[in-house]
């Protein structure tokens, strides 16, 4: 099965954002219109909805192209993503004008409020998630579409 294998990355890297991002789509709804909290749903979530899983794809196309030179265990590969997402939002959040520095952190759309401490905590724990997320369930839909080692 040697046919279009970067297309067949690049759908299995998609495979498991796509369904776990309508998690936080709900929790955006619910506390939008149920709970009346004012957050900005449609520029809150529906950008990083269209961005995460077409970045997945991108970065499974990566690993499958880099493998051969790197032997970078497919979990560690994942693991390397939010060093590139981290980055990557804080520029366009503050090159868009909704992310604020303040002394305590950022203030996120004029609402949310995230503080360093905060940070400190989740980014370790967002990585050790990610390399979970693309051992297991990126590496079993990489072997689903036939392009795992």
């Amino acid at each position: 099965m040697s046919n279009h294998p970067y297309l067949r990355a690049y759908m299995a890297g998609i495979s498991v954002p796509t369904p776990l991002l309508l998690i936080p789509l709900m929790a955006f709804f619910m506390a939008r219109f149920v709970y009346n909290i004012p957050v900005p749903v449609e520029r809150v979530i529906i950008f990083p909805m269209a961005i995460i899983p077409n970045l997945f794809g991108v970065w499974n196309m990566v690993h499958l192209a880099s493998r051969a030179r790197t032997r970078l265990p497919l979990g560690i590969h994942g693991a390397i993503l939010p060093f590139i997402i981290a980055p990557a939002g804080f520029l366009l959040g503050r090159g868009l004008g909704f992310l604020h520095n303040t002394h305590y952190g950022f203030t996120y759309f004029g609402v949310a409020e995230i503080h360093y401490t905060f940070l400190a905590v989740v980014f370790p724990a967002a990585l050790i998630i990610y390399y979970l997320v693309w051992k297991y369930l990126i590496g079993f839909c990489n072997r689903v579409a036939g392009i795992a080692e």
